[in-house]
């Protein structure tokens, strides 16, 4: 029998959104083993001067949990 965690991050991108989301699955491997998958739960940008400067992702991430 496997068991899940779901958990939630944000991360942010100058470049694009999936840029945001593959920046944050590669942060969080460094700290939670066993990811399975995520789920782009909200995005949203921040605007300057009319201008697109940061995109952010909120990530649903499922991990397993050791046996």
């Amino acid at each position: 029998m496997s068991v899940a965690r779901v958990t939630e991050i944000s991360a942010t991108s100058t470049q694009s959104f999936d840029d945001a989301v593959a920046q944050g699955i590669a942060r969080a491997s460094e700290t939670i083993r066993g990811i399975e998958s995520a789920w782009v739960k909200e995005q949203t940008v921040k605007v300057e001067d009319g201008n697109v400067v940061h995109y952010r992702v909120n990530l649903k991430v499922t991990f397993l949990l050791d046996d």
